[in-house]
């Protein structure tokens, strides 16, 4: 079928969405031709087998309904007789499929509207798909976006051929990002949804910060520099761990840069944000220390099983040590994993006379329980075994001796004698004897 000037400007258009869009060009032919079986199903009928070519030079479309040869025919939609194959092509045979051309000079109103409307959606579905593929592979990478506008409390954030959501969860706590402003942007999540692709980024959290330091320094890009851990209050302050893989590798010394000009522009682009880098250390207590500059520590106590550790600090330097609304301390528990307790020289000194007094206190009453327990048990089994012999002894042979040579019975008699002297009249206390009624005195 020859081509006339519509279907070769037809050729060209496509040609030229291809390259705007970036999509494979045989993929959109295909695409033409699924549509226009679509169409042409609803104009013969949805029963049909039909296949649609279209050449890809000149554009020329043909549409063909395909039967299968058979001696006797039951179905008309999907059948053609030998006879009448033979018609159309000398050499098939039973068996074989019969293409029949059927191309209309006009699919009609209806036909075209419908073959446009579809491939307009597999133009969209193709072009999605192409997005979410590219994107994917950025996901937990830092990408640059342009910010676009605001939707309620949601900032949105052009890709280029997509937008990204900034969620306030997200966002630097009080940050001012102004319109057309690039940023860079961290992406959380890449998804593919009935809309299309939706991507999330971030601005908050630790992982940007790893991210533009690899960008920005080459010895942690390529590996000779790792960052071991990252604690991040957005919009405040970081710190950040590292240690060299290769002996003569500043690690902090290749972070910071040549007059700093490393991580000034880290800090540039997270606007001001402070950033402090310390070298990771195995040990607990030089690690500790070090995550808590920029204070001086004089000691650092560790318990192991319990991951607490106590750190002095001069008394001058408590402040610094615990920073503002306790910030530098909290940073430190985070990159180090350890519990924290702060104390300065005095309170360390304080605390160590009142431990001290407790546990000589403790020590005491155990001692002093003993003591009383053991006293008591002495004294008790040594005084009763003491007095029982000696008081029984005694007590048994005087009392037995005194009443043996008849005491028992001259004691006895002297409740008798003493009576009878206590019985008689009182006395008066005039000296002369009572009157014994008769008037007569002695």
């Amino acid at each position: 079928m020859q081509a006339n000037g519509k279907e070769t400007a037809l050729i060209d258009a496509l040609n030229q969405i291809a390259k705007e869009r970036g999509i494979d060009k045989q993929l959109i032919y295909e695409t033409i031709e699924a549509s226009l079986v679509s169409a042409c199903k609803k104009h013969y009928g949805a029963g049909q087998n039909i296949r649609v070519a279209m050449d890809r030079t000149t554009g020329a479309v043909e549409v063909f309904i395909q039967k299968e040869v058979v001696e006797t025919v039951s179905d008309e939609q999907l059948e053609i007789s030998l006879e009448k194959a033979h018609q159309i092509n000398e050499l098939l045979r039973v068996g074989d499929i019969c293409e029949i051309s059927v191309t209309p000079k006009d699919f009609g109103r209806i036909a075209a509207q419908t073959a446009k409307q579809v491939v307009m959606q597999k133009f969209r579905e193709a072009e999605r798909e192409l997005i979410y593929n590219e994107f994917i592979t950025k996901e937990k990478e830092i990408i640059t976006g342009i910010v676009q506008r605001k939707e309620h409390r949601n900032i949105i954030v052009g890709l280029g051929k997509i937008d990204a959501c900034l969620p306030p969860n997200e966002q630097i706590l009080r940050e001012d990002l102004a319109l057309q402003a690039r940023i860079k942007v961290y992406v959380t999540e890449v998804k593919q949804t009935s809309k299309g692709p939706q991507i999330s980024v971030s601005r908050n959290r630790p992982e940007l910060v790893k991210r533009l330091f690899e960008n920005e320094v080459p010895e942690v890009g390529d590996g000779t520099v790792i960052i071991k851990s990252i604690s991040r209050e957005a919009g405040s302050r970081s710190k950040i761990s590292v240690y060299s893989r290769r002996d003569g590798v500043d690690p902090v010394g290749a972070c910071v840069g040549p007059n700093g000009s490393r991580v000034n522009i880290v800090v540039s682009e997270l606007k001001g944000e402070k950033i402090d880098i310390i070298p990771y250390n195995e040990d607990p207590a030089a690690y500790i220390a070090s995550a808590l500059s920029p204070s001086k520590v004089v000691e650092v106590l560790t318990n192991e099983r319990d991951m607490t550790a106590r750190v002095i600090v001069p008394d001058h330097q408590l402040s610094l040590a615990i920073g503002k609304e306790g910030q530098n301390a909290r940073l430190a528990a985070k990159l180090t994993g350890w519990k924290i307790d702060i104390k300065s020289e005095t309170q360390a000194k304080e605390l160590e006379y009142e431990e001290y007094e407790d546990d000589y206190d403790e020590e005491y009453d155990e001692e002093y329980d003993d003591y009383d327990e053991e006293y008591d048990d002495g004294y008790d089994e040594e005084y009763d075994d003491d007095y029982d012999e000696e008081y029984d002894g005694e007590y048994d042979d005087g009392y037995d001796g005194e009443y043996d040579n008849g005491e028992y019975e001259s004691r006895a008699d002297a409740p008798e004698a003493e009576n009878a002297e206590a019985v008689g009249e009182p006395d008066d206390g005039t000296g002369e004897e009572p009157d014994d009624g008769t008037g007569k005195g002695s």
